[in-house]
């Protein structure tokens, strides 16, 4: 089927729990072969709970003991712009699923501000990009993150970049504040998509037939304004991890038994 984007892979594993450990596991031994070369490593993490599934899995898995995280650093592509303690922050179930499992300097965990940290959502987005940009390189004003990690919504949304908003469509900017959000809470912030894209590896985790036909619209080719998964895309590689019930309709081409 010609219409499908072929440099976008799918790796179909079956079913919802399998699929995040499977993840995970990849992903501890990609950071684990990184800190063993004595390289840093930057990874960016959305919210949702197909990505929190993931670091679950990673915080109880026996292999993140081969991991040095003082190498480390974890950022985030978007949040909620609610209270430091609100369970609906994406840093706190990332630390819950997660961080507090491994032993990462508390230096090495950026997170966006939260709403009562006396500054307003715009700001907020101003000092997460000023942070990214004390990480950056000669060619961006943000870190080289090795692996991205993004959920995706049923409308096909990818951190809190929705459909049809003007958000997707900034290139200018690395951090957005998001108001007025389709889904709650009404303010968040996100890194924008020339951000994301700039990851050598781009992950997105999809379990659930709730999923399939955003995944059927990404991997068509679907403009990136309405299904902003179609737009996601890393560096060196791009990887739709999906389980069997999301995979229903997914062209055998583009499924890589071999990942």
């Amino acid at each position: 089927m010609s219409e499908f984007r072929a440099e976008k892979r799918v790796v179909v594993i079956k079913d919802a729990e399998a699929l995040a450990s499977g993840v995970a596991e990849r992903f501890l031994q990609r950071v684990s072969k990184r800190s063993s070369a004595g390289k840093t490593t930057h990874v960016l993490i959305s919210g949702g709970t197909a990505v929190t599934a993931v670091l679950r899995a990673a915080g109880h898995s026996s292999s993140r003991e081969g991991v040095d995280w003082s190498g480390v650093h974890v950022w985030w592509a978007d949040e909620r712009f609610v209270p430091a303690d609100s369970p609906e922050r994406n840093d706190v179930a990332a630390s819950d699923a997660f961080l507090r499992h491994i032993g990462i300097p508390s230096d090495n965990v950026h997170r966006f501000a939260a709403s009562d940290a006396g500054i307003d959502v715009e700001e907020a987005a101003r000092r997460y990009a000023d942070e990214l940009a004390s990480f950056g390189t000669d060619e961006q004003a943000w870190p080289v993150f090795s692996v991205c990690f993004l959920g995706v919504g049923p409308d096909g949304h990818i951190a809190s970049l929705f459909p049809d908003r003007a958000e997707i469509a900034d290139v200018e900017h690395t951090v957005l504040p998001v108001r007025d959000s389709p889904l709650p809470p009404a303010e968040r912030l996100t890194l924008t998509r020339r951000v994301l894209n700039s990851s050598r590896r781009v992950w997105l985790v999809l379990p659930g037939v709730d999923k399939a036909s955003a995944l059927g619209l990404a991997l068509a080719g679907a403009s990136y304004h309405s299904v902003p998964a179609a737009g996601a895309k890393g560096r060196k590689q791009t990887v739709f991890f999906v389980d069997e019930a999301a995979a229903g309709s997914v062209p055998e081409e583009l499924i890589d038994p071999e990942f």
